[in-house]
Formats: C-alpha cells, structure tokens, sequence
C-alpha cells in the first residue's frame, strides 16, 4: 500500500496560519502591556527626580510615597535661548499641545523644536532642543526652594541621562541622579552609586563671575569645587564634566537660572537677598514677572 503523497500546499497553510496566530497574540500582549510600561517610566522619572532632590529612600519610600511626594513639584517648559517659561499660549505656538508629555530628548529629533550645534557641542548630543522641561519646588512665599534640571551627554559608549537639582541661590548642587546610560558595569556605571553621586553635594555651580566653576577632575587629581573622577574610568568621567558644564553654561539653564536669581534679588553665591534694591520690595517688578510667568503646571 502506497504512502499518501505530501501536501505542500497544506503545509504552508498551516505554517502562514500558526505565524498570523502568533503574531496576533505577541501583538495584543504589547498593546495590553503598553499602559503598564508607560507607567512604570513615568514612576522611574519621578523617583530619579527626587533621588536629584534628595526626597527619596530606597529603603522604605513605596511608588505611592513617589507619587505624592512628587505633587510638590510644578513642571515647567523653558526656552532655553531666552530663560523663560512657556504659557499656555506659547506652548500652543511652539507647537507642543501637553507640557506634561513633552520630552526634549524626542524633541531633538525635530528640526523645528531643536537646534544643530555643530562643532560647538562638548556634551556630545548632537542637536540641543529649544526648549527643556524644568521641576519646581516651592516655598510657602512661592519662591524656588529647588529647582531639579535634565541634563544629557555622551559618556564612553553612550549617551547618559540624568536630573541634576540646584538649590533656592540656583548656584548650590543640592543632589544628582543617572537614570539611563551605557556605561561599563564596575568601571563608568558607578556613576549611580549614592557614593560618589554625594561627592556633588554642596559644589558651587559658578564662580562670583557667573561663569561655570565646576566639573569632574581625573581620578587622584583634587580640585577645588570639582568632584573625583572615577578611577579606571576616564571617558565617563570626561562625558559627564562635559555635560554638567554643558547645560551650567549659556547653551543649557544659564539664561533660566540667572533670571530665576535676578527675580529674587541673588548674586552668583550668594543666597541671602540683596539689601538696598533699586525698587521697593513692596513694587513688583512687571518687567520680570513678563518674561518669567508664574508656573502653572503640574505633572503626575
């Protein structure tokens, strides 16, 4: 008795009708997934932004603590060329319709909302965005008690993202964070250890002339103001200097910081409010309070 013959056209019917199957079930676990990893960045974020803060304790704060905690803060968009705030109505005209989703580091990949630096670009990010998102804690006067800032730069095999916070003078670290990057396991990704992210507590930003007085020295190399390198990792150390002075300096928050300083009454260093002001205390200062709006946005 002869053996039935094979049937390729069956065969493929078969194959193609398992693929479609599977892709159908792959498809529909992503789609159900996706809510769930939105969320899950969105509470990383908050948790780095306040690691930078120094409002987090990996010990014993829950992703409920994260996201209370987090209520404090007002979330702004910033241009960076001028140091303003975006009102509503800017915003609309920058073309950015949700100030809470948006995201400068997409941004650079649009010609319109970003800017090519050319061969001024010592972070390494290729284009810089016209505007950053910037998170505001408050006082009970409403002035700036921290203001916690995005910062992005090219370390030795990747580009490092992180939130660096300046306290109420906009000169003082108060914290720092790296929330993604590509460095070497033991060697450049100590970079998150709470160790050496303490080295930049308490480093002045700028000196009594404004200009950047901080960065990352060579391993062994002490310097005044500066933090430590990491030993056996020279290009991560390097890549973040380069960062950290890069949006110190006047292409990153210089312009936003010296008019948050100016707004209070500061001087570079100097915390304490400026006696003897050309204007009344009681006078506000419209002329400021133009180009820098109250904040009016909020982020969960």
């Amino acid at each position: 008795m002869s053996k039935p013959k094979s049937n390729n056209a069956k065969t493929i019917s078969v194959a193609l009708t398992l693929c479609l199957v599977c892709s159908v079930l792959v498809s529909a676990v992503a789609v159900g997934l996706k809510p769930a990893q939105v969320e899950n960045a969105r509470l990383d974020r908050n948790k780095n932004i306040l690691v930078a803060a120094d409002m987090y304790n990996a010990e014993s704060d829950t992703a409920e603590d994260v996201a209370e905690r987090f209520k404090d803060f007002d979330v702004e968009i910033i241009d960076l060329n001028k140091g303003t705030y975006l009102d509503d109505s800017a915003l609309a005209d920058a073309g950015i319709p949700d100030r809470n989703a948006y995201d400068a580091s997409q941004a650079t990949k649009n010609q319109a909302l970003s800017e090519d630096l050319g061969e001024n670009d010592p972070a390494g990010i290729g284009r810089k965005p016209k505007y950053a998102k910037v998170y505001v804690k408050k006082d009970d006067a409403g002035k700036p008690e921290v203001v916690v800032l995005p910062i992005q730069g090219y370390g030795l095999w990747g580009t490092i993202y992180g939130f660096l916070t300046l306290e109420s003078d906009m000169n003082t670290i108060k914290g720092i964070s790296f929330y993604e990057h590509k460095e070497t396991p033991g060697l450049g990704a100590r970079i998150e250890e709470p160790q050496w992210r303490a080295k930049w507590t308490g480093i002045k930003s700028y000196d009594e002339n404004g200009d950047v007085a901080t960065g990352v020295t060579k391993a062994g190399a002490p310097k005044e103001n500066w933090v430590d390198g990491i030993s056996g990792a020279t290009l991560t150390s390097r890549g973040v200097s380069n960062m950290i002075q890069f949006w110190l300096g006047d292409q990153g928050y210089k312009p936003y910081l010296d008019k948050l300083r100016e707004e209070n009454g500061q001087a570079v260093g100097n915390a304490e409010t400026k006696a003897n002001q050309s204007k009344p205390i009681a006078q506000p200062n419209t002329e400021l309070a133009a180009t820098l709006p109250v904040a009016n946005g909020k982020e969960a």
